[in-house]
């Protein structure tokens, strides 16, 4: 990779990056839940957190003027049915679509007390994530069992937003260099979404993300050969894109 040629104004194509955020989960419609389940800090999908993925997904393909190649997901079991429902939408309209997903724990919740409180979190921080069993609950034949994870491992206990923050961009580019030729759609958590937004929405605060709410990101891609330079990411605002708040930096004006 190269950075983008002089004299070359125009690119040869746009890579589209669509990070999203999970649908609803089921331990804020039944507060009691946690006390006697398992895994307390890995909440499933409230029924319409399953019908809200669904629609996002038929949302993708009314209102996004390209197609996913690759499909990224959180480990997280919220996030994995919310990837699921999106496959099955996508694949309703359009059977012989070839869109392959792939676990990466990079996608995974903040690993801090802001965002999984002590009482909740594993004693030992042994998150007990069962990969094939997560693999199940996508759609057969889905699964790109090829793929090298960025992170092979579950992260540590981060400890700071800054640092998730700094793990979220660095893992967008990665997986964008990666396959500088597809478009990706990475399904993860709120502040992720609200990441993707501050980091490449110059001067802006993000201060909600709505479940199932999403961001489009574009950058220009300049080819020679099998070498590959790129333009900066940039956020696409399309109409009846909404559920992320934000607001100009006050600081920057």
């Amino acid at each position: 990779m190269e950075a983008v040629p002089n004299g070359s104004p125009h690119p040869d194509f746009y890579q589209h990056l669509v990070v999203m955020r999970h649908g609803d989960r089921f331990d804020n419609f039944d507060r009691s839940w946690s006390a006697t389940a398992p895994r307390p800090f890995d909440p499933p999908l409230h029924n319409d957190g399953l019908a809200r993925a669904f629609d996002t997904g038929r949302t993708f393909l009314n209102l996004l003027p390209f197609s996913f190649h690759r499909l990224f997901v959180s480990p997280f079991l919220r996030c994995v049915q919310t990837a699921a429902q999106v496959l099955l939408a996508l694949s309703a309209a359009n059977p012989s679509t070839t869109l392959k997903v792939s676990v990466e724990y990079g996608l995974c919740e903040m690993l801090t007390s802001e965002a999984i409180r002590p009482k909740v979190a594993p004693k030992d921080l042994n998150w007990g994530f069962d990969i094939p069993q997560l693999e199940a609950i996508l759609p057969s034949g889905t699964v790109d069992h090829s793929v090298e994870r960025v992170h092979k491992e579950m992260l540590p206990w981060e400890g700071t937003a800054v640092v998730t923050h700094r793990r979220y961009v660095h893992l967008f580019q990665t997986l964008a260099d990666k396959y500088p030729s597809e478009n990706l759609l990475l399904v993860t958590h709120g502040e992720g979404v609200g990441v993707a937004v501050s980091t490449f929405m110059e001067d802006t605060i993000v201060y909600g993300v709505e479940y199932c709410a999403f961001v489009e990101l574009r950058r220009p891609v300049f080819q020679k050969g099998d070498s590959f330079a790129f333009g900066k990411f940039e956020v696409i605002l399309r109409e009846g894109q909404d559920g992320i708040k934000h607001v100009p930096n006050p600081e920057k004006e």
